[in-house]
């Protein structure tokens, strides 16, 4: 598909779709006025992140304390297979699983009741934390826009089994009008998960907005945080001391709130 067939697919996909129009304008607007945001201060970040990334291991055992901490793969080897599986078979391609083992854990050692992520692709971070909140008959609210000109609507957290499902709920719209919504039913949460807009000025927005519904005790954390400055500027414009995770050559940054 050739670069302008893409875009006009991508634009009609929107117009079928009336309720992502607030964010179809700001589309417009940063494609054409902010167009530099995605990578703002890059080489920066990512010297930044390597300075000071501990390994997902180090990184849970330094905050929880458990050096033989819980594992995905043997305690839910059959649901990570089936998962697996229902991944392969999917005919849209989305982003992949991450850090499961961290995210579980930070839910587990907040004892999550509650728990917010934006982004949820094929549903493996929504999978992690679901098995923790599960556990304490918790929520995971979820704010997810689908992959527009993809069609991906329906495959939207497929890998999340439906025993599970009765402890997520789901928000199809952009990050600007899902997370008012979710306040409007919870205010306060234990765990949050960034891992929508990449653009310095979305991560910008939305840290400011999801770190004031952190709990005390809670953790905040923010995937892919060497694309570009944001994470970077927000912790030392906040003071904010953060622990950086590398997996998978990428990096995971968190918050503690104390």
């Amino acid at each position: 598909m050739n670069k302008i067939t893409e875009v006009v697919k991508i634009f009609f996909a929107y117009l079928v779709r009336p309720h992502l129009y607030p964010e179809l304008g700001r589309k417009i607007i940063k494609n054409t006025f902010q167009r530099g945001s995605a990578t703002k201060g890059k080489e920066t970040a990512e010297k930044w992140c390597k300075e000071r990334s501990i390994s997902q291991e180090e990184a849970i055992q330094s905050i929880t304390g458990n050096l033989n901490y819980p594992k995905l793969n043997e305690n839910y080897s059959e649901i990570l297979q089936n998962a697996q599986k229902i991944e392969e078979n999917t005919p849209v391609k989305m982003g992949g699983a991450g850090a499961l083992d961290l995210i579980y854990n930070l839910c587990e050692f907040t004892q999550a009741q509650n728990a917010l992520e934006t982004g949820v692709a094929y549903g493996w971070s929504s999978l992690a934390a679901l098995l923790s909140l599960s556990k304490r008959n918790g929520t995971l609210y979820s704010s997810d826009m689908p992959y527009l000109g993809k069609d991906n609507d329906v495959y939207v957290g497929c890998v999340v089994p439906e025993n599970l499902r009765k402890n997520w709920k789901l928000f199809r719209f952009a990050d600007r009008e899902s997370l008012p919504k979710i306040f409007k039913e919870q205010s306060e949460f234990d765990f949050v998960h960034y891992d929508s807009d990449k653009s310095y000025n979305g991560r910008m927005w939305a840290y400011n907005v999801l770190w004031d519904k952190v709990k005390s005790g809670g953790v905040f954390m923010s995937d892919d945080i060497a694309d570009n400055a944001a994470f970077m500027d927000y912790c030392l414009q906040n003071k904010r001391e953060p622990i950086i995770v590398e997996f998978d050559g990428k990096y995971a940054g968190l918050i503690l709130k104390s």
